[in-house]
């Protein structure tokens, strides 16, 4: 018997609608289930996805349910909540993420689930270390989007500045999904190539690199989106599908994602962004990147930023 892959969708807003569609379109599933607290959106969006396959090569079923529904789900993706006031700071919304995961997480782990869960909902570290404490599932069963999406614009920043092809450059923010995440530049490289040495071969070519206003404008690169458009959506679904299907497909890919951390870049015990190989098994181990004294010493306050909101999302959590 052929095992079906199925992904339930927690939010039928844009972000849970364009996951739905970038992985029909590419194949990377075969039954999708919106949950909502608006059914009417979750049915809608449901029926819009069902729309478009008559025109892709692959075939999947798409409709909408309740969190009854989700018990037989091999990956389900939480991507919950509302920004009823544009704040530049992140974290602003921790409080009421906390409050509608509490709702429901516990619900699912009722029905039998023991899947995975990736978490986009921001705060996205602080929250995926609480869908983790409040499902019980392993560690590398609960997966962030963390910085997979930053890590990607600041390719994109670094390709615009080099004139190198994107998908030439290895490069990755590290630690919170938020105004403190770290460029790596001392471990980008271009296709084997440290990046820091292709510079300094060719200082004619690359001498006006400004490597502080490359790492600031990677981090307001979401802000940016937000201000002009209220959401963020296209990004941040080819992360989560990315995620999605290196599971599918046991690929072991390194993936920029929120992990937990034990140990490794000298921390432990929270959820940051941080490349890891992703299998079969949800996340198999964390590779850490040389890093120079200066990255260090930001992605320690970073990591210090994440822990002082762990400990402030606890009150939300015992209310």
């Amino acid at each position: 018997m052929i095992n079906t892959r199925k992904i339930g969708i927690i939010g039928a807003g844009h972000v849970g609608s364009h996951c739905a569609f970038s992985m029909i379109l590419q194949g990377i599933c075969d039954d999708i289930t919106f949950v909502d607290v608006n059914e009417e959106k979750a049915v809608a969006q449901a029926l819009d996805c069902m729309d478009t396959l008559a025109f892709l090569p692959h075939k999947a079923i798409v409709k909408s349910g309740t969190i009854k529904d989700l018990a037989d789900k091999d990956i389900i993706i939480i991507c919950v909540g509302t920004i009823d006031n544009i704040s530049k700071d992140r974290l602003f919304e921790l409080d009421h993420s906390l409050k509608i995961i509490k709702s429901f997480v516990p619900e699912i782990i009722k029905t039998g689930f023991n899947g995975h869960f990736i978490v986009i909902t921001n705060p996205v570290d602080i929250i995926t270390y609480y869908v983790q404490q409040l499902s019980g599932l392993p560690y590398n069963q609960v997966i962030g989007t963390g910085t997979g999406l930053d890590s990607a614009r600041l390719r994109r920043i670094l390709s615009v500045e080099t004139g190198i092809d994107a998908r030439s450059i290895q490069a990755y923010m590290l630690g919170e999904h938020g105004d403190s995440q770290v460029a790596a530049f001392s471990s980008a490289f271009i296709n084997g190539k440290s990046l820091f040495d292709l510079i300094a071969e060719k200082p004619e070519k690359f001498f006006n690199i400004d490597f502080e206003a490359i790492e600031k404008k990677t981090a307001e690169t979401g802000w940016d989106i937000l201000c002009g458009k209220n959401s963020t959506e296209f990004g941040i679904a080819c992360v989560c599908s990315e995620i999605v299907r290196a599971i599918f497909h046991d690929e072991k890919k390194i993936i920029p994602c929120s992990a937990f951390l034990q140990g490794e870049y000298d921390t432990s015990n929270i959820y940051a962004g941080v490349p890891a190989v992703i299998g079969k098994d949800g996340i198999e181990y964390i590779i850490e990147l040389p890093l120079n004294e200066s990255e260090k010493k930001k992605l320690s306050n970073t990591f210090d930023i994440i822990k002082h909101h762990i400990e402030r999302g606890k009150r939300a959590i015992e209310d």
